[in-house]
């Protein structure tokens, strides 16, 4: 059996850290290590999440020197990984029991090397407010327009490794990795529903202005698109992002 690596970041989410590492211990796959880095980089955090590590043997807490945020302390946990594949959960975030085992066996029988899934949207109190279905492929183009893509969804064969890395971006730092993938790599939906996403309002990708602001450093910077065509897909993007919103909470 493929071991899974589980990479989470951790900041200020000890009210739901318990519950996500618990749908983690849960899953019907049982070949996997949870990294769990630690990026609010306090004492009580440290004591907090050392009594979880005592939950399973499978834990490791990565505590780092400074806050970096959660791309890079993603890219930390990417380093420390030992897994044939990489799978990434939000610390706020919950699986379903079967989601590792589902997804990983359909990557082996149709050799995808990059997936992601359908996705729950639940509140502060985990009540199902909303949801998103994917589509089955999405091209360079089509993520262009709209990134499509839950990140704790999102399962990555370590082939692959070498070209996963998270820029440093307050918001929108995994819309530009699966931009730099989807261009090389086939990205394939699953259309089932393994995850629930936690939507909070005080949260930085709740920020209106700092999406806008990372949006357009991903086409400007990133995408090395000019100024005007930066600002053009900025305006796009928010857009889809509206249209996007109606689906997930109307449908």
């Amino acid at each position: 059996m493929n071991l899974v690596s589980i990479i989470v970041p951790y900041f200020k989410k000890s009210n739901y850290i318990e519950s996500c590492v618990k749908s983690i211990l849960d899953q019907t796959y049982k070949n996997f290590e949870i990294l769990i880095i630690n990026d609010e980089c306090t004492t009580d955090s440290n004591f907090f999440l050392r009594k979880i590590s005592f939950l399973d043997k499978r834990i490791k807490i990565i505590n780092n020197k400074k806050n970096f945020g959660a791309g890079i302390s993603r890219n930390i946990g990417i380093s420390k990984s030992k897994g044939n594949f990489l799978a990434f959960i939000d610390a706020d975030d919950i699986w379903k029991k079967s989601k590792l085992k589902s997804q990983i066996n359909l990557m082996i029988k149709n050799n995808y090397l990059f997936t992601h899934t359908n996705y729950y949207i639940i509140n502060e109190s985990d009540k199902k407010i909303g949801k998103y279905k994917v589509n089955k492929y999405l091209n360079y183009k089509d993520l262009l327009k709209s990134c499509d893509i839950g990140l704790s969804t999102v399962v990555i064969n370590s082939n692959i490794k070498s070209e996963i890395k998270f820029p440093n971006l307050k918001t929108k730092e995994d819309y530009v990795l699966w931009l730099r993938l989807c261009k090389k790599y086939k990205l394939v939906g699953i259309n089932k529903f393994y995850t629930n996403w936690r939507k909070l309002n005080n949260s930085l990708s709740s920020s209106v202005l700092r999406k806008i602001i990372d949006s357009f450093i991903v086409y400007y910077k990133y995408e090395r698109f000019s100024f005007l065509k930066s600002l053009f897909f900025v305006i796009n993007l928010s857009f889809f992002a509206v249209k996007k919103k109606y689906k997930q909470y109307f449908i």
